[in-house]
């Protein structure tokens, strides 16, 4: 039997036992956001703390920031002096449950679906906690490399922790990181996530009257802040619905996507309603910008009175190419709606919070061993895929290990519904990712001994 036979087997007799730890972790409604309760999120960290030593991990380490749920860390040594150090990343927190109504069973009861479990947390990403332990307790906690482990307990709200790692490079030195919270374009399919766009926030408002005025007997000549808003919003896309600020990086993309009916199923769009754009799925989600209105404050239609408004007011969310940077990215978008004067008034433009992109460098002896991994685990050819999302402690792990590879996979999938109703995890892809990621380790530890 060949090791990557023997790698399978392993991995199968660990899945009871993997599914069980999942079903425990995913009942704590470990949600770190204001307002819920901060002892489930606890509750999480001592298990995740739990599992890594069951699992052989003898250092594990607490680390507490400013107004920020604890952070595992934990370490392995390098088996040998040559031996490279792979960090490992996930979280423990979760995104809160929504409407409970939604949802075909209680958010916090993981629940047997077709091939896998619902709840809340399961897939994003719990999931990926339990494909680290599940590396670990197929290697007998002696893996063929140096191990760090990061788990963090808010990184769904955000923290302190996201800017922590450039003061303390020297704890997250490494060779290569595994960010496990991604995971496959389509169930079956490994992917390697090769780019995440950067976000940013702006406001844009306007104010043409002290009060509102009747518009029997002011409208028609009294400026309608509502139209004005409108007006500034129309100049946003095209057309075709393309993003029309000029500045705004956007390329070709050559990586693989969702087809049409995928997307449409994905985000639920209405039968007989068209997609926005134009150019490919891939170019118009990750390689370019996208604007969308995320707020509007204005009269609401149920309470609307016959009068010219006085005020408006929208909140823009940005998502703009991995590799542009942020400031000039919001500038552009910043930059065009001052320059607007619809019906001859100015509009007030106001930056909100803004976050980089990420793209990963690819083509080193981390990446040519995620390749052969990834098929091993899955039995497909690796696709390469981005994402519109972002994960806010990458950029600040990549600032504190430069030098390191940085590979993004995992047991989740698109079609997850993570931070939706009825999330869920597929088996398939939690043994897929145990197995990719202990083949990874095996083929980096090869490849590194031998220098290419």
């Amino acid at each position: 039997m060949d090791a990557d036979q023997d790698l399978r087997a392993t991995v199968d007799a660990l899945m009871d036992g993997l599914r069980a730890d999942l079903e425990r972790l995913a009942r704590i409604p470990s949600i770190a956001f204001p307002g819920f309760p901060p002892e489930p999120v606890h509750q999480a960290h001592d298990l995740v703390v739990e599992l890594l030593k069951e699992a052989g991990v003898e250092h594990v380490e607490r680390l507490d920031l400013p107004d920020t749920a604890p952070v595992v860390y934990a370490e392995i040594p390098p088996p040998h002096p040559d031996a490279p150090t792979v960090l490992l990343y996930g979280h423990y927190d979760v995104q809160p449950p929504g409407d409970a109504s939604l949802w075909q069973s209680p958010p916090f009861e993981p629940t047997p679906v077709e091939g896998g479990l619902r709840a809340r947390g399961i897939a994003d990403d719990k999931s990926n906690i339990l494909v680290h332990v599940g590396m670990l307790r197929a290697y007998g906690g002696r893996p063929p490399t140096g191990i760090k482990i990061v788990i963090e307990g808010q990184e769904e709200y955000g923290s302190a922790f996201d800017d922590y790692p450039p003061t303390d490079p020297e704890r997250f030195a490494c060779d290569a990181m595994v960010i496990a919270d991604m995971g496959n374009i389509r169930p079956g399919s490994p992917t390697l996530t090769t780019g995440l766009r950067g976000a940013s926030e702006v406001v844009v408002e306007v104010r043409t009257l002290a009060e509102a005025r009747h518009s029997g007997e002011f409208g028609g000549a009294a400026p309608d802040a509502l139209l004005v808003l409108l007006h500034a919003l129309a100049t946003l896309h095209d057309a075709d619905g393309d993003v029309a600020v000029p500045g705004l990086r956007r390329e070709t993309w050559s990586g693989t996507s969702y087809t049409e009916e995928e997307f449409r199923d994905l985000a639920a769009v209405s039968d007989g309603v068209p997609l926005i754009g134009t150019g490919s799925l891939g170019e118009r989600l990750w390689s370019g910008p996208a604007i969308t209105v995320i707020g509007i404050d204005a009269p609401s239609v149920e309470h609307a009175a016959s009068a010219v408004v006085p005020y408006a007011r929208a909140k823009l969310n940005l998502r703009f190419h991995p590799e542009q940077e942020p400031k000039e990215a919001q500038g552009r978008l910043i930059a065009h709606l001052e320059a607007l004067r619809p019906f001859g008034i100015e509009l007030t433009v106001t930056a909100g919070d803004t976050g980089p992109g990420f793209e990963p460098a690819t083509g080193g002896p981390a990446y040519r061993a995620a390749l052969t991994a990834l098929r091993e685990g899955w039995g497909a050819e690796p696709a390469f895929a981005a994402s519109g999302g972002s994960i806010p402690l990458v950029n600040g792990l990549a600032k504190a290990v430069p030098g390191a590879e940085v590979l993004l996979f995992g047991a989740q999938d698109s079609l997850c519904a993570l931070h939706a109703p009825n999330e869920r995890v597929l088996f398939s892809e939690l043994r897929g990712a145990v197995i990719a990621e202990a083949a990874f380790l095996r083929e980096y530890a090869a490849a590194f001994g031998s220098g290419s």
